[in-house]
C-alpha cells in the first residue's frame, strides 16, 4: 500500500483524524463505474490483468486517482457495451461515483473523467482506440 494518504477535512478532537489512502478511493470509483449500465468494463493496466488471471480480483483497475490542493481529481478509463449511449453513460458514470465517494468518505470530487477507450461487443470482442497513459 502506498505511504500516501488523504486526510479528510473532519477531524474529530476527542477521536483524531480520519486518513483515506487513494487506493480506497480508486477501489470505490471502480465499483461505483462498474454498476452502471452500459459500462462493459474497466480498462487495467498490465499487471492489473495479470494478478487477475491468477484470481485476485482489482477492484480500483482502470482507475486514477489525483489528490491535488484543490481536491480529489478521478480519471476512469471503460469499455462501453455497443449500442450504449456514450454521453449517458459517461454522465451516469460521473453522477454514480461522486455519489458514492461522498456517501462512503464525506469527500466531493472536484473532477470525475470518463475516458471511453474501446467499445465491447457482444461476443466479447473488444475494439479499442486509446490506451490507458
Amino acid at each position: 500500500m502506498s505511504e500516501h494518504v488523504f486526510e479528510t477535512e473532519q477531524v474529530y478532537p476527542a477521536l483524531g483524524k480520519v486518513e483515506i489512502a487513494p487506493e480506497v478511493i480508486e477501489v470505490i470509483a471502480g465499483i461505483a463505474a462498474s454498476e452502471v449500465d452500459g459500462i462493459a468494463q474497466m480498462r487495467g493496466n498490465f499487471a492489473a490483468g495479470v494478478a487477475e488471471r491468477f484470481g485476485k480480483k482489482h477492484h480500483g483497475k482502470g482507475v486514477k486517482v489525483d489528490l491535488r490542493d484543490d481536491g480529489v481529481v478521478i480519471d476512469l478509463y471503460c469499455l462501453v457495451q455497443f449500442g450504449a449511449s456514450i454521453p449517458n453513460v459517461a454522465k451516469k458514470v460521473q453522477e454514480n461515483v461522486r455519489q458514492a465517494l461522498w456517501n462512503m468518505t464525506g469527500l466531493e470530487a472536484s473532477e470525475v473523467n470518463v475516458h471511453i477507450v474501446g467499445i465491447q461487443f457482444e461476443g466479447g470482442k473488444q475494439e479499442q482506440g486509446v490506451v490507458e497513459p
